[in-house]
């Protein structure tokens, strides 16, 4: 199976490398979160790797095909079915078919006909979900897809995420802002500073993550630090 490898790539607004002669690898069914202050960059990244942005300088040595992505809004079209919306650009006959067994994985079976404005927001959010994973994408980008949910849908967001990362085995690579979003779902944390990549850490604990172990809560002071906000760490 192919993971990612980048090399070098370089990013410009203006006189401004917003990514640096950046280096990244990938391996093939892995779980990585990348952390970094706003403007740092992950974003470009992450639209890069899933084809919305030319490289210009660098290269993308290797990026897994299907690649998808599901951002922070769910982008869904109000005048489509959420089925339609999920099948938006399958090729075939059973394109309702497989519309209809990804909404089941994320507990939307009963959904295929509604329309989006009818759905809540976690929900419209599982849509989104589904929609990406119908095209069993080999790199599943994550663009801070839980900024925009209150607390209790987060927390089984980040379940299912889990669930189906588990059940499909794409690379995933979760854009966040939330440090302990980050430590709690990934295996390996990225911090992007200046361009490039500051801090690379494998996360080995067990799931479910229990906020009082010692070690994450090194993780959490370390990580947090390093995004300095060193008057938020306990």
């Amino acid at each position: 199976m192919t993971g990612v490898r980048v090399r070098g790539l370089t990013r410009r607004f203006g006189t401004r490398a917003v990514l640096d002669r950046l280096d990244l690898t990938l391996a093939p069914g892995s779980f990585t979160a990348l952390l970094g202050r706003s403007g740092s960059g992950k974003t470009t990244l992450l639209r890069t790797l899933a084809g919305l942005d030319a490289v210009t300088e660098g290269a993308l040595v290797e990026v897994p095909r299907p690649t998808t992505v599901v951002f922070q809004e769910p982008r869904l079209l109000p005048w489509a079915k959420v089925w339609q919306n999920v099948a938006l650009g399958l090729a075939g006959d059973d394109a309702r078919a497989r519309a209809s067994a990804a909404l089941s994985e994320v507990g939307l079976g009963r959904h295929l006909d509604a329309w989006p404005l009818t759905l809540s927001g976690g929900e419209a959010q599982r849509v989104a979900l589904a929609r990406a994973l119908v095209r069993a994408p080999r790199l599943l980008l994550l663009d801070e897809p839980f900024a925009a949910l209150d607390a209790l849908t987060r927390i089984r967001m980040h379940a299912l995420v889990l669930e189906l990362w588990r059940a499909h085995g794409p690379a995933v690579l979760l854009v966040t802002h939330d440090v302990d979003e980050a430590i709690s779902l990934a295996d390996r944390v990225l911090v992007l500073d200046a361009g490039r990549i500051a801090v690379d850490v494998e996360i080995d604990l067990p799931r479910p993550r229990d906020a009082a172990n010692p070690t994450r809560a090194g993780l959490r002071r370390h990580f947090l630090e390093t995004l300095g906000v060193k008057d938020l760490v306990a």
